[in-house]
């Protein structure tokens, strides 16, 4: 099923929303204050899905309510299940335009990878969305929506960022989003069940760090410089060296610190370009004095790009040699392949075209 356009509410979604704001948005149409916050209860906590359910509030409220804001729940229109219980969601977002979601359950975990952005400006060259091009970045109702309209929401044990989009390219949202859920007045979440990724981005990523105490990954993939350039573009603007003496800055991410803080590299192990001894020595020198764990991924094949997966044997004896030389290592497993679900394969590029081309008729 393609995302059909969908009718747009002249009305604002209330959902993504911080507290201060909820109060903002009530005290504007002459409601009291402290109704934002019974707002944000019935939002964050009850996960209502109209404000007939709000019954702590007056009937006319409620009524004033709907004549200027709606909940800001848009269920998926799409969703597939792969052989392995992953399901890939497909939700429509405020510009018209729809991201893919995964969820992904393992025993008593459940972790949904949800994107920022419609399509990608990186560009990496291992990655299906950044071949999509760039289409808009989400709000933080189109962030939070994914996890408030998802039908397994309950069972979640974890998020992480690594969906379409590069979140330090819509960091405000991202923030405005993380901020909703670990605050005591939205999900309340702890910072430690969320992981933001990001390739590195000057200034931003600098920022997210002070605002956000949620885990960081960050996309490594190579350790040189000019390889590095070559897979992701994003290395010319801030070379992987800077942003390794960047998170050396901050004494939770150093060696021998205390932190609840996770810090993590993934690293996409493709066969005869990036697997041999010398990168993982690299790595490994690289990564010095850093407290960190590094994630190796296989790669899934994608049309036009002459890339392969190393072979487990490989993988194995980069992650025996990074772990003997202090890093935590692990391979992850791949799920959700058979739905183009897994890592670098998540895009919408044909079902927002199928918009566009429904739209204009």
């Amino acid at each position: 099923m393609d995302c059909k356009p969908q009718t747009i509410s002249p009305t604002r979604p209330l959902l993504g929303m911080t507290l201060t704001e909820l109060k903002e948005a009530v005290t504007a149409i002459g409601m009291p204050a402290f109704t934002g916050k019974q707002i944000a209860e019935w939002i964050y906590s009850r996960h209502v899905k109209s404000f007939s359910e709000m019954t702590n509030i007056s009937k006319a409220n409620r009524e004033k309510l709907a004549l200027h804001y709606n909940i800001g729940l848009l269920p998926h229109v799409d969703v597939q299940t792969s052989k392995d219980g992953t399901k890939k969601y497909l939700f429509p977002v405020s510009n018209g335009k729809c991201v893919e979601t995964v969820y992904i359950p393992d025993g008593d975990r459940a972790t949904l990878c949800v994107s920022c952005q419609v399509g990608c400006k990186m560009n990496c060259l291992f990655c299906q969305t950044g071949k999509q091009g760039f289409e808009g970045s989400l709000t933080a109702a189109d962030i939070i929506n994914q996890i408030y309209a998802l039908p397994e929401q309950e069972n979640l044990t974890n998020i992480v960022f690594m969906g379409q989009g590069e979140p330090m390219d819509n960091l405000d949202n991202v923030l405005r989003a993380t901020e909703v859920l670990t605050a005591e007045w939205g999900y309340a979440w702890s910072p430690k069940r969320i992981t933001v990724s990001s390739v590195g981005i000057k200034g931003k990523l600098k920022q997210f760090i002070e605002k956000s105490q949620c885990h960081l990954a960050i996309s490594l993939h190579s350790p040189l410089h000019e390889q590095r350039a070559q897979l992701m573009p994003a290395e010319k603007a801030m070379p992987i060296t800077d942003v390794i003496e960047l998170l050396k800055t901050y004494p939770f991410f150093r060696k021998g610190e205390a932190h609840q803080r996770r810090l993590s590299f993934e690293y996409i192990v493709f066969d005869g370009v990036n697997d041999s001894n010398t990168h993982a020595r690299e790595i490994v020198r690289l990564l010095n004095g850093l407290d960190c764990r590094v994630n190796l991924i296989r790669f899934h094949n994608i049309p036009g790009i002459d890339l392969k997966t190393s072979d487990e044997k490989r993988m194995e004896t980069m992650r025996d040699y990074l772990t003997k030389h202090g890093i935590f290592t692990t391979i992850r497993a791949s799920r959700g392949q058979d739905i183009f679900a897994a890592c670098g394969l998540l895009s919408t590029a044909r079902k927002n075209e199928n918009i566009q081309n429904d739209t204009e008729r």
